[in-house]
């Protein structure tokens, strides 16, 4: 080829290799935007909320986490909620996490792989979409209706804590399931086959290799779950969480769980549709800060433990 044929060709080489270059940092820029507004966004909701929170804080003091819900602003506090929410986050920790990974271990390692399992998985995937709402429709029909007073078997007791708890544990199993199954899915075979050629059963190998390894993976997948429980209101307020004033009296833990109850993020609703400015300008954003607050706590213990997994493995 002539040397003035190579130079149209180098010259088309070298025109896409710069028009790729500004396509890339075009998307660079793009994303680092969409970034930095996201940033914004947030520190403008926060400072929104410690305009609000810091002034009755400095007033009230730990009176205002300790304080009981009351019709008086001057008084009311957050003392319920915040034991309805860990109420709820102990019993989704119990059931969705356990069933779930139990779940997704039998359908990385033991399930086959055919029509029915893969319908599964696109079921499971499916239900993880699903808005929130819904899951208050379903416990509601089912952990109200059915398992309540007025249902096949009185388990729930109707419109309790047991009922909600219930209802995000299923809520938060498809997330459970999906991260429990990709951190399964992410153990290398090599590290299966070397237990199996030691001799060792199946169980043997996924309770000695795979879940350790996957333990990591699994922990990241609660995080995220305890996220989306810890700040769900609509399912709560279907299923008959309490919207306003609530008073336990001297019941006792078990009474408690079969009583009434309430949450952070339905005090924080009912709180912001209240007419007071009180409640709009300082009650509410007290609140919010509380669930951050006791949101940060959740997923803090449960990094602390997927780190020391991490150190193991």
């Amino acid at each position: 080829m002539a040397a003035t044929d190579v130079a149209p060709l180098a010259g088309l080489r070298t025109g896409a290799a710069r028009r790729a270059r500004l396509g890339e940092l075009a998307f660079q820029g793009a994303m680092l935007f969409a970034l930095l507004l996201g940033l914004v966004i947030l520190l403008v909701l926060i400072a929104d909320i410690l305009t609000g929170a810091v002034p009755l804080f400095r007033e009230r003091g730990l009176g205002f986490v300790t304080a009981p819900l009351s019709a008086r602003p001057a008084e009311a506090g957050v003392w319920q909620g915040i034991l309805g929410s860990v109420q709820i986050v102990v019993i989704t920790v119990l059931l969705a996490f356990p069933v779930g990974i139990a779940t997704a271990v039998y359908l990385e390692e033991y399930a086959p792989s055919n029509r029915f399992t893969r319908f599964i998985d696109v079921n499971i995937r499916n239900l993880a979409g699903v808005p929130s709402v819904v899951y208050g429709l379903l416990g509601l029909a089912l952990f109200v209706g059915t398992l309540g007073p007025d249902g096949l078997a009185n388990v729930t007791n109707g419109a309790t804590v047991i009922a909600g708890g219930l209802t995000l544990a299923v809520l938060a199993l498809p997330i459970v399931i999906i991260t429990a199954a990709e951190a399964i899915r992410a153990v290398p075979g090599s590290l299966r086959e070397g237990g199996y050629g030691l001799g060792a059963t199946r169980w043997q190998v996924t309770r000695q290799l795979t879940l350790p390894n996957a333990a990591p993976g699994i922990l990241t997948g609660m995080i995220l779950s305890l996220s989306r429980v810890i700040g769900e209101t609509a399912p709560l307020i279907v299923v008959g969480a309490a919207t306003g004033f609530l008073a336990y009296g001297d019941a006792s833990f078990v009474e408690r769980l079969y009583g009434k109850y309430t949450a952070l993020p339905v005090i924080v609703f009912q709180w912001s549709r209240q007419p007071g400015r009180e409640y709009v300008d300082a009650l509410a954003p007290a609140a919010i800060l509380v669930l951050l607050l006791f949101t940060l706590s959740a997923n803090a213990i449960a990094i602390v433990l997927r780190n020391r997994y991490e150190k193991r493995a």
